[in-house]
């Protein structure tokens, strides 16, 4: 049996890559990517000349039997997306599955993911926590807000630049505009910044400043 490993990469920064996740890239048999054209550019950079595939939620559904016929027969190969850790709002999932349930072992790195950081500089208790990823966009959004209502624990949720003002919008509805919140963008990167304040300023904030880049949303639990 080969060993499928499932590799983080930067979020930003080049340079948040660890040294054993350039040498597993650089030794497994092949690559899988979310993106082959965005992790050529990473690969390159460290001089990794592997054999590269393309595995996205497009077509993970018809590549994973093919990987997992290749693990079986001994070779191995590494996972990646095009930022952060597989399976954290990305492509990962159903491969890992698999592969667990074709008895093939599974090492997964430890690396960047981009809500860490952002939870860890929010100032909110970070000891415990619910990451809920991307709220659905329509269908469901609502009920799902609904249901958070009462959560008592800090939330974390990711949001692209073009609904960041919807997003607050809709929490100071659900949650409170005085709710506290952090709004992280860009992390890792040139222009990293950390919007901090209720929900009403950092709403504010927005609307006056064009949100540009990915987005973590740090929300403060209800009271207990």
């Amino acid at each position: 049996m080969g060993m499928l490993y499932v590799v983080p990469t930067p979020v930003g920064n080049m340079e948040d890559m660890t040294f054993r996740a350039i040498k597993v890239l650089k030794e497994v048999d092949f690559i899988l990517a979310e993106d082959t054209r965005t992790s050529s550019v990473l690969l390159h950079h460290y001089d990794i000349k592997n054999e590269l595939h393309s595995h996205h939620k497009f077509n993970e559904h018809q590549t994973c039997q093919k990987v997992v016929e290749r693990l079986q027969a001994g070779q191995s190969a590494a996972l990646i997306s095009d930022a952060g850790t597989p399976g954290i709002s990305d492509p990962g999932f159903m491969l890992v599955r698999e592969c667990v349930r074709n008895g093939i072992e599974v090492q997964t790195l430890p690396g960047a993911t981009a809500f860490v950081p952002a939870l860890v500089s929010s100032g909110m208790p970070c000891d415990k926590f619910v990451f809920e990823g991307f709220l659905p966009q329509k269908k469901g959004r609502q009920k799902r807000l609904g249901e958070l209502k009462n959560e008592t624990r800090t939330m974390v949720f990711y949001e692209s630049p073009y609904r960041v003002v919807k997003t607050l919008e809709q929490f100071a509805e659900v949650f409170g505009p005085e709710r506290q919140v952090a709004c992280c963008r860009e992390i890792s990167k040139v222009h990293e910044e950390s919007v901090r304040g209720t929900i009403a300023e950092v709403l504010l904030h927005f609307k006056e400043r064009e949100p540009k880049g990915e987005f973590v949303i740090v929300l403060e639990g209800g009271k207990v």
